[in-house]
């Protein structure tokens, strides 16, 4: 094993290193040339404030003065600042935005590429790692990720540009202060003061804030318990209702929101203190330069434009040194976001760079000759190394009827490992080569849309005709969904079960697959239903290989074949079975 798989780099960098072939890739012109002119807009945002600076110097020197003429001047010049400045913030929103969305596109499409392969979004459930809720880290995660960092990044650049010009700038406006009844004399004393002051309030805001995270904290882990509860009850809402259980989960809801309610005010104590805090923090900034440098004013070593400028430089320059401070709950939630990103996507790619290696303990799925299907010293065994079956050898032909029968345990790892979403065991399956093997589980998946697309699923809505959905309706026994074909719907909620498997076996008329593997497909009908289901998908589909597991008597007369597969009589596991570590979830 390398050292670098020993001592993984931190996930900050395997994100970076993530990212990076976006910035590289084929559309690289496009991504800097926008990162580019972000930054030459950046850079038009510093210029205008620092224009703005000296436009407050020359406006209150014109007021000092009494000068009409002047006043009207600065009055033009602030109309051209303000249209410039709404000119370079649309634009600069605009790129911007368009740069966040576009990063976040390439990273989710990146990422559902690995997700969506070879089906690791099921094989990930039974690997180690933190990937849990994929699905919000792709949604969810990416989104802040991408959107932050570029926020952080330009707010961080902009800080960093407005910290160069203004310390200047403040220097040379401050002049000196001599320490009264001593000879100390301090050039530029306002610089010292605006680091002294942010200094001393990052440092209280942190003190301060400590309280506010950890009741924060807190309060997201309950709001998610409350979301979970209340999802749950969604989910599960035709069983309560048949049960009458609705004041059991109000009472639990009740009580989440309770612990939410514990949390809020938990969080309203830590908010007490940071936000006083704050409070005095600001109302005392544009004020305290002011107060600093009247002396000089009173004296007449400023004037009183010199003065204004003075203290709105003070609060640029001390805004730009809080940017760590202002920008610490931002710069967590990207970095927390970041490291999901990136714990999923190096699960990943484990789990494909696994795939790619000989292990000893694990089925091996490829492709043997046309029109057949051949399991060859097949041993199935649990994801914690225990054998199920093992020196199963068998070879079906294209056409054969098979029942598949025993011990559920191993029948349902049989179809998950010719579907190739079970590695543990060893031995081979070689598929047919000259077509796929169509699955139909006993709960089937009916996407969301409508009735025409769930029944042409895969393919497109508009792929069969009208006379061939209605075919493949009646034959299925729903040729009174027929009138509903445009109708939209969540089919898996107001179906029943029955009705969803009759839209599976419809669907497995319309597409016509050589092989056919169904796992307990027609369970939910009674034995006369059951009997005309078989009957005319031999009817329907003569050429075609069925393999049916189910564990209702009476169906013999359909197939051909009968494999009984029974589980070991007493538990035996593979030699090596702590190589199964890295294939189920830890």
């Amino acid at each position: 094993m390398s050292q670098s798989s020993l001592n993984p780099p931190p996930l900050r960098w395997q994100f970076a290193h993530m990212v990076k072939p976006y910035w590289n890739s084929e559309r690289k012109w496009l991504v800097r040339g926008a990162v580019g002119m972000l930054l030459l807009l950046t850079l038009g945002q510093v210029g205008l404030a620092i224009w703005t600076s000296y436009w407050h110097r020359e406006l209150f020197d014109a007021l000092e003065a009494r000068s009409l003429n002047t006043l009207l001047l600065q009055i033009a010049t602030f109309a051209l600042i303000f249209a410039l400045t709404m000119l370079v913030t649309a634009l600069h929103l605009h790129v911007k935005r368009w740069l966040q969305l576009d990063w976040r596109q390439w990273l989710t499409l990146h990422l559902l590429d690995h997700w969506l392969a070879r089906a690791h979004h099921y094989k990930l459930q039974f690997t180690s790692g933190e990937h849990d809720n994929p699905d919000g880290r792709i949604a969810e995660d990416i989104r802040i990720a991408t959107e932050n960092a570029i926020n952080l990044a330009h707010s961080l650049v902009f800080s960093l540009l407005i910290l160069g010009t203004f310390v200047d700038i403040l220097f040379k406006l401050s002049g000196s202060l001599a320490l009264p009844g001593t000879d100390i004399v301090i050039p530029g004393f306002l610089v010292l003061l605006a680091f002294l002051y942010a200094g001393g309030g990052s440092v209280l805001g942190l003190l301060l804030g400590r309280p506010l995270t950890k009741s924060t904290n807190r309060l997201q882990t309950v709001e998610a318990n409350l979301r979970f509860g209340l999802a749950r009850a969604r989910e599960n809402s035709e069983s309560i209702a048949l049960m009458h259980g609705e004041g059991i989960e109000r009472d639990y809801a009740g009580r989440l929101f309770a612990d939410v309610g514990h949390g809020w005010n938990r969080q309203t104590i830590g908010y007490l203190g940071i936000v006083s805090f704050s409070a005095g923090y600001g109302a005392l900034l544009p004020v305290f330069p002011i107060l600093v440098a009247a002396p000089q004013y009173i004296s007449g070593a400023m004037t009183l434009g010199v003065l204004m400028q003075a203290a709105q430089a003070f609060q640029r320059l001390t805004s730009a040194l809080s940017w760590p401070i202002d920008n610490l709950g931002e710069l967590a939630k990207c970095k927390a976001s970041a490291d999901r990103v990136a714990s999923l996507h190096n699960d990943m790619l484990q789990l494909e760079e696994r795939e790619r290696q000989p292990v000893e303990h694990r089925i091996e799925l490829g492709h043997g000759r046309a029109n057949e299907l051949v399991f060859r010293d097949l041993c199935l065994a649990s994801p914690d190394g225990e054998i199920l079956v093992e020196r199963l050898n068998a070879t079906i032909h294209r056409g054969e009827r098979v029942l598949i029968a025993g011990d559920p345990a191993v029948t349902i790892g049989l179809f998950k490992a010719v579907a190739g979403l079970w590695p543990w065991g060893n031995g081979q399956i070689l598929l047919p080569d000259d077509a796929g093997v169509v699955f139909l589980s006993q709960h089937p998946f009916l996407p969301d849309g409508s009735l025409e697309s769930v029944l042409s699923y895969p393919r497109e809505p508009n792929h069969f005709s009208r006379a061939e959905l209605h075919h493949a309706l009646e034959c299925a026994g729903v040729a009174w969904l027929a009138p509903r074909l445009a109708e939209t719907d969540s089919w898996s909620r107001v179906l029943p079960l029955r009705a969803q498997q009759c839209l599976a076996i419809a669907r497995l008329i319309l597409h016509q697959p050589p092989w056919v593997f169904l796992e307990e497909a027609t369970d939910a009908f009674d034995p006369k239903g059951e009997d005309y289901m078989l009957e005319m998908l031999c009817r329907e589909l003569p050429d075609s290989t069925l393999l049916t597991i189910s564990f209702h008597a009476g169906l013999e007369h359909h197939h051909t074949r009968k494999l009984i597969l029974n589980r070991q009589a007493e538990p035996r596991f593979l030699a090596c079975a702590s190589e199964l570590c890295a294939l189920r979830k830890g």
